[in-house]
């Protein structure tokens, strides 16, 4: 691209999308900065006004106030929920009580103990506040806990690191109510269904498959799966929900738009319910429905204002999501393979056909693998050297082993005398994913750990990323030319 003159720059006219991108980048900057604890002055305040009056039919001066706006309204979002989560930091390490909405049924962990998350927190001791955010608790007290219960739990409080905002262990649980909804009470019934109708440990897959519940799989089957690279087709993660998205997309899509758009919305809001919008899944809901909105009306929506714009939106709802939830990062780092890279490559390959749907995948997981690896190695210090193969092997079926995990488990719950013999297809293939993956991780040398990368280090591995994404993009590119003359 030709760099524009003053004279031209000023008569240019952006696109609506350009100036959904500057917002949208401007605000999640303004992010980083309050987590700096930058303060917004209010001088700034009155420099945004007089831009705003001074030049708000110029395009050059709309672009100048729409990215001090975004910045300035991520600082006063982010300071203003630095300010919520504090009470967290100032009880660090003390004995406290807590009450909370359980997100997930809990699971016995280590030393037997109870083990959930809650949400909506309230402090009791040593003083009564209400705040955001999440806490892992681990304690005894209760038999059993659902998801939707109201728990009191008193222990000692412990920072930590990532999406939670902090953690007890040994805690003394009580029950002291339940905010159950029909979905907790389907949601139970559907794990039971499906634990009638499929032997173990295919009725915990087919769980993760369908609402990421994998903390009922084999530890030796979740390491295989780790090993491999496929934790992200049974985890809580946008990439479920993509598949119902799609799969509805492609049903429908020739028949009535009406139709797929409320099938694909509806579907969406009952995985966003039983998963407990997970931010992964929240995160993918907003890019799947904004696509399908886009495609609605006629219009098509660049792949960045798509992953910008859902990046903002579930960051300005829950800023702690941008600062330090590993696997929302994970998640926006692979659509953005998707949905970027892997698009500029198949042009370039392919041109104006179509790939298989083999390669078509190959180059999908490849560029995710590509977007994902250097977080990764920088968090975790790991990589699976065989995650290629095993998506090309096992995650093409994904699709179809939830449609039949799916029917095994509606069956098992409302006919569980017929569920043996329907559930008998989705058993032979996730028995065969199961095998595959654990197949694949006995192979030697297929998985390293401690191969840890520095923060310049994976800053100069994405900054690769995006100059080979620019020659992709690049008009004239002698190497592709000569390979499609030859």
């Amino acid at each position: 691209m030709q760099w524009m003159s003053w004279s031209r720059l000023r008569t240019w006219q952006a696109r609506r999308s350009d100036r959904v991108l500057v917002l949208c980048a401007s605000f999640l900057a303004g992010l980083i900065l309050a987590r700096l604890h930058w303060v917004l002055p209010s001088w700034f305040v009155v420099l945004l006004g007089l831009l705003a009056i001074a030049g708000v039919k110029k395009p050059v001066f709309q672009f100048v106030v729409l990215g001090l706006f975004g910045l300035s309204l991520g600082i006063w979002r982010g300071a203003a929920y630095l300010q919520a989560l504090q009470p967290y930091q100032e009880f660090a390490r003390q004995k406290v009580t807590i009450t909370g909405k359980v997100s997930l049924d809990a699971v016995y962990g280590k030393h037997g103990q109870l083990s959930f998350e809650i949400k909506k927190v309230q402090f009791h001791a040593p003083r009564a506040v209400e705040v955001p955010g999440t806490v892992r608790v681990s304690g005894f007290g209760e038999l059993a806990i659902y998801r939707g219960d109201i728990v009191q739990a008193t222990g000692k409080l412990y920072p930590t690191r990532g999406g939670k905002q902090a953690a007890m262990g040994y805690a003394q649980l009580e029950r002291i109510g339940n905010e159950q909804t029909w979905i907790d009470g389907f949601r139970r019934s559907f794990v039971a269904g499906i634990q009638t109708a499929l032997p173990e440990p295919a009725a915990s897959f087919g769980l993760g498959l369908l609402i990421g519940q994998r903390n009922t799989l084999p530890a030796a089957i979740s390491h295989a799966f780790l090993m491999v690279g496929l934790m992200h087709i049974i985890a809580v993660s946008g990439y479920n929900l993509t598949i119902l998205v799609s799969a509805a997309r492609r049903l429908l899509e020739k028949r009535s738009k009406l139709l797929m758009i409320t099938l694909a919305g509806g579907l969406m809001t009952f995985f966003l319910l039983i998963t407990g919008a997970a931010p992964s899944v929240v995160r993918a809901a907003v890019v799947s429905g904004l696509g399908l909105a886009a495609w609605y009306y006629g219009r098509r929506v660049r792949p960045m204002v798509l992953i910008l714009l859902a990046a903002a939106l579930t960051s300005y709802a829950t800023p702690v999501y941008f600062w330090s939830d590993i696997a929302w990062w994970l998640s926006v780092l692979a659509f953005f393979g998707i949905l970027v890279i892997a698009p500029a490559v198949m042009g370039r390959l392919y041109r104006d056909k179509k790939p298989s749907v083999l390669m078509a995948m190959a180059i999908e997981t490849l560029s995710a693998e590509l977007m994902t690896m250097p977080l990764i190695m920088y968090i975790f210090g790991q990589v699976s050297l065989i995650a290629l193969l095993a998506n090309l092997l096992v995650a093409l079926f994904v699709p179809y082993a939830m449609l039949l995990s799916f029917i095994a488990g509606a069956v098992g719950m409302l006919a569980p005398l017929l569920s043996g013999w329907v559930a008998w297809p989705a058993q032979i293939l996730l028995t065969y994913m199961l095998d595959t993956a654990v197949v694949l991780s006995r192979l030697p040398n297929v998985f390293h750990t401690n191969i840890y990368i520095s923060a310049l280090d994976m800053a100069l591995c994405y900054a690769l990323v995006i100059w080979l994404l620019f020659l992709l993009k690049r008009r004239k590119m002698v190497w592709f030319s000569a390979v499609h003359k030859g």
